[in-house]
């Protein structure tokens, strides 16, 4: 299957980002880069947030997130409700969190992360199904539409 994915990262994350979205072009898969693009400091906020409105509008199935910890990619991903990004560091939490979470959007660190795992990740990630069943209850409850049991 391709998909649609959104890159996005900062400065720090913008070697990774594109190395990865060349692996995901070599994968069969469109690619919409959404920046940043150059060496300069930049905003995270600004880049997660392009990603994900592509994410939640359905212009991109997935989006994948770099930054140097994948820390402040995933906080400002998330704030988005439809978002449920997650922060991994290989290809076992990638797998996991598409079978077992429905994650839709994938964030990395650069300084954290190895290219070699980090193309694993993005690979088990977009090879994974979400397996549904006793985690769909759990993953309703992140919707902000559904009432949280205590």
């Amino acid at each position: 299957m391709t998909y649609i994915i959104a890159f996005g990262a900062d400065h720090a994350g913008l070697a990774l980002k594109d190395a990865l979205a060349e692996a995901a072009r070599g994968m069969g898969h469109t690619v919409l880069d959404l920046g940043t693009n150059g060496p300069e400091s930049v905003d995270y906020p600004d880049f997660a947030a392009r990603v994900c409105e592509a994410v939640a509008s359905g212009r991109a199935g997935f989006g994948v997130l770099v930054c140097g910890t994948g820390i402040g990619m995933s906080m400002a991903a998330n704030r988005n409700p439809a978002i449920r990004c997650a922060l991994v560091h290989d290809a076992t939490g990638a797998r996991l969190t598409r079978a077992h979470n429905d994650a839709n959007v994938l964030a990395l660190g650069a300084r954290m992360t190895g290219a070699e795992p980090a193309l694993d990740a993005l690979r088990a990630f977009l090879d994974t199904p979400f397996e549904g069943g006793r985690h769909a209850r759990r993953v309703a409850k992140l919707s902000p539409s559904t009432e949280t049991v205590r």
